[in-house]
C-alpha cells in the first residue's frame, strides 16, 4: 500500500484524541499551553510544499503525548493536514519505519507531498529528549534487581510529569521538527 492509501486509511486527529483513554488530559494540556513561535518565513516555506502528515502512534505512549500537540500546533501554522494510525493495528507500515532498524518506537511522523511521496520522517524523539530519557534510564537499577519494576514506574511517572510541565521540552520538539522540515 502506498503512503496516499495509508493517509486515506488513517483517522482524523479529533477522532484519535476523542478515543484516547490514557494520555488524553496530558496531551490536551500541552496542546492548550504550547504556542508556536513567530516563525513566518519557515511557515511559508512549509505551506508552499502542501504537506500532509501520517502519525503512527498509540494512546499509552508518553512520547506521543509530548510530540503530537507540538506537531498539531505546527500543522495549524502551515496548513498541514494530520491523520493518525494506531501502531499496533498498522504493523505493515510501522515495520517500514523501525527505529535503529529494530524497534517499533513511536510516534513516527511521515510527511508526504500531494503525490504521496515521503518528504521527511521524524520521530520518535528529539535528540535532547532522547538524552534526557537515556540519563533517567541510566539511573535505574539492574533489571534483575528486586526493585527494578518499582523504580522503572517511578521513572516513567517522572518523565511523564516532565513532558507535561517542561516548556523547554516543548520548544525542543518544535525546533527538532523545524530542523527536519527545513
Amino acid at each position: 500500500m502506498d503512503l496516499n492509501n495509508w493517509y486515506n486509511k488513517a483517522m482524523s486527529t479529533d477522532t484519535y484524541i476523542e478515543s484516547m483513554e490514557k494520555n488524553k488530559d496530558n496531551l490536551l494540556h500541552i496542546y492548550d499551553h504550547f504556542t508556536a513561535p513567530e516563525d513566518d518565513e519557515f511557515y511559508t516555506k512549509v505551506k508552499e510544499q502542501n504537506l500532509r502528515v501520517i502519525v503512527l502512534t498509540e494512546d499509552w505512549c508518553g512520547d506521543a503525548m509530548l510530540n503530537i500537540p507540538i506537531l498539531l500546533r505546527l500543522a495549524e501554522k502551515t496548513d498541514m493536514k494530520v491523520r493518525m494510525l494506531l501502531r499496533d493495528q498498522n504493523l505493515e507500515l510501522m515495520d517500514q519505519y523501525l527505529t535503529n532498524g529494530k524497534s517499533r518506537s513511536i510516534p513516527i511522523f511521515i510527511f508526504i507531498d500531494e503525490q504521496g511521496n515521503e518528504v521527511a520522517k521524524w520521530g520518535p524523539r528529539a535528540e535532547k529528549i532522547q538524552q534526557f530519557f537515556d540519563d533517567a534510564k541510566a539511573k535505574l537499577p539492574s533489571e534483575d534487581t528486586e526493585d527494578y519494576k518499582e523504580k522503572f514506574r517511578e521513572m516513567i511517572t517522572f518523565i511523564t510529569k516532565s513532558f507535561r510541565e517542561n516548556e523547554d521540552f516543548w520548544n525542543t520538539v518544535y525546533e527538532s521538527l523545524k530542523q527536519r522540515l527545513s
